[in-house]
């Protein structure tokens, strides 16, 4: 079984519990993460806006109250679970947004269709994250703003961020009554993550300039944002 296709298997498992083991992951911080996110889309009323490995949707709604209604955001997934979370979120608060089941490392849009892309916590699942971020660049137009939010260890506390997330991610999703290993996986992919030059060097191959970085909340995660060259 591929990277891939055993992350999908995952994340349908843990879907019913995802949203609460992510407040615990990013230790509540991931409002503001998500936010900050959407700021760096730089979108306006009437925009359009790719959301890629959107999983239950949080940034994408973000992205939806930044277009408004005249405005379009579309959250694609490779899991079907997570989706149908992300629906109903969608639905409970009105908000002008569709999800879609999808590659992203294959998107099924034509090239400039968007203002902008985000991708939140999706490279570190990835067997070539590098054609998930060719693909945002591909379908964003010349002058769209791609951005890319990953949870990464923070140098300082590296060892011990690690093992926090092994023992507090699995415990929490297992009190839960979520598997256990399922969300052991989750928490161990953060240490997958491509160094922040790592991720821009790609940005860069894919036609993205302007490239700019930020740690937040002391490493534990990292914003990246750059634009599209065409």
């Amino acid at each position: 079984m591929t990277t891939a296709a055993h992350d999908r298997e995952v994340f349908d498992h843990i879907a019913p519990r995802y949203d609460v083991v992510s407040r615990v992951m990013t230790l509540g911080r991931g409002d503001r993460w998500w936010q900050a996110s959407a700021r760096a889309a730089d979108l306006h009323a009437g925009a359009s806006a790719l959301d890629a490995c959107t999983g239950t949707g949080d940034l994408a709604l973000m992205l939806a109250d930044r277009v408004t209604p005249l405005g379009e955001v579309v959250g694609v997934d490779h899991s079907p679970e997570m989706i149908a979370r992300a629906r109903m979120k969608g639905q409970a608060t009105g908000r002008h947004c569709s999800f879609h089941v999808g590659d992203c490392t294959d998107l099924a849009f034509p090239d400039d269709r968007f203002d902008a892309a985000t991708a939140s916590g999706g490279l570190r699942g990835m067997d070539d994250p590098a054609a998930a971020i060719a693909e945002m660049a591909r379908v964003v137009r010349p002058g769209g703003r791609v951005v890319l939010l990953e949870i990464t260890p923070p140098e300082q506390l590296r060892g011990i961020h690690a093992r926090v997330l092994r023992m507090a991610t699995p415990a929490v999703g297992g009190l839960l009554g979520g598997d256990a290993r399922a969300f052991r996986h989750l928490a161990e992919t953060v240490a997958d993550v491509p160094p922040p030059e790592r991720v821009a060097a790609l940005m860069a191959h894919a036609g993205i300039g302007d490239i700019r970085w930020q740690r937040l909340a002391g490493g534990m995660a990292t914003l990246h944002a750059g634009v599209v060259t065409g």
